[in-house]
């Protein structure tokens, strides 16, 4: 068993390591589809210089919203998305969390690729496409948590979940700089197109290779098949969720406080910075993606770099899983 787990925890080829893959661009695509509209509605709400009739200069502007209005439009993705995280976990076992994941991203490409036509029906119609894309995206991470759990050996996952997560910081970035660039040269509406079919290809290829489970895959190994299996065990039947006991647990407000501080800062400069930069420094789109795009290049070097970290210092010198995340805690605090 020891040589197939070295075999296997080392071989870029081996099936989960495919998935890890796929799922980094399935994540690419979560956030490439998250982060689209703040870009394009720096482009959509510029003032436009034109001549009338009688030769008189003036501006305009293709939609006439007001912060406040841009305010409510850039976070109206969250409304829905909030809502659909915990019915995510629970869907994930019933219908399946490859499934769950796959078609989560498909509806919002799908959604991505009409935006331009339903801006042009008005702010209130984005704003429900958007709620809407936020329900589909919501689903997202409580399914691949439930797909880790059938294919993500015990000492690997922190491994296998950096390399899938980390997309998220990889997608934001590469949207920002190619959706400044395609917003200032093709118009804001290719911003929408592109992303939208990328997600579409992604989601046809992710529905066809990944399975639910190793045992559903005709594709897998037999070796790496039993390595999984043996190292995750037969899993229990589940009873009732320990609501009181969770509700109650201070380690999960610690979880839940964390992560909420995190978010609070990410989506923040996820939606407000390239307004900020535009309308403060007066940058060109293209440069405004670039600029805005620097911390989550930082962001997706450091979790690469913490999650082969966390799983080195839990296999080779046998530290727990809670102090490792206690000090990479700190250390988030620190900087």
């Amino acid at each position: 068993m020891e040589n197939i787990q070295n075999k296997s925890s080392k071989s870029l080829l081996a099936r989960r390591y495919q998935i890890a893959i796929l799922s980094f661009f399935g994540f690419f695509n979560v956030y490439a589809l998250r982060v689209n509209l703040s870009i394009a509605v720096v482009k959509m709400t510029e003032e436009i210089e034109a001549e009338d009739t009688h030769l008189n200069n003036y501006t305009y502007r293709e939609f006439d919203w007001d912060s406040k209005q841009q305010g409510l439009l850039l976070s109206s993705f969250f409304y829905g998305y909030i809502v659909t995280q915990i019915p995510g976990g629970w869907l994930a076992p019933y219908v399946g969390a490859a499934k769950l994941f796959g078609f989560g991203i498909l509806a919002t490409a799908l959604a991505t690729l009409f935006t331009p036509v339903i801006a042009r029906a008005g702010l209130e119609a984005l704003i429900a496409v958007r709620i809407l894309e936020g329900l589909f995206e919501g689903v997202t991470f409580p399914a691949m948590h439930a797909l880790w759990s059938n294919w993500a050996p015990p000492m690997e996952r922190s491994r296998l979940a950096t390399i899938g997560y980390s997309g998220n910081y990889v997608g934001t970035v590469v949207a920002m700089i190619t959706c400044g660039f395609l917003a200032e040269h093709a118009g804001w509406e290719s911003v929408f197109y592109v992303y939208g079919v990328v997600g579409v290809i992604w989601c046809s290829i992710w529905l066809y290779t990944v399975k639910e489970s190793p045992a559903l895959d005709k594709n897998i190994s037999s070796e790496e098949r039993n390595y999984i299996e043996s190292s995750i065990g037969v899993l229990e039947e589940k009873g009732s969720t320990p609501w009181r006991s969770i509700l109650m647990s201070f380690p999960v407000w610690a979880i839940i406080a964390a992560h909420f501080s995190e978010n609070w800062g990410f989506y923040t400069l996820l939606t407000q910075l390239p307004t900020f930069l535009s309308d403060v420094t007066k940058f060109k789109l293209d440069k405004t993606g670039f600029m805005a795009a620097i911390p989550y290049l930082a962001m997706a070097v450091a979790v690469q770099g913490g999650g082969l970290l966390a799983d080195l210092l839990r296999t080779r010198f046998n530290v727990s899983t809670t102090w490792v995340s206690y000090n990479q805690l700190k250390v988030s605090i620190k900087e």
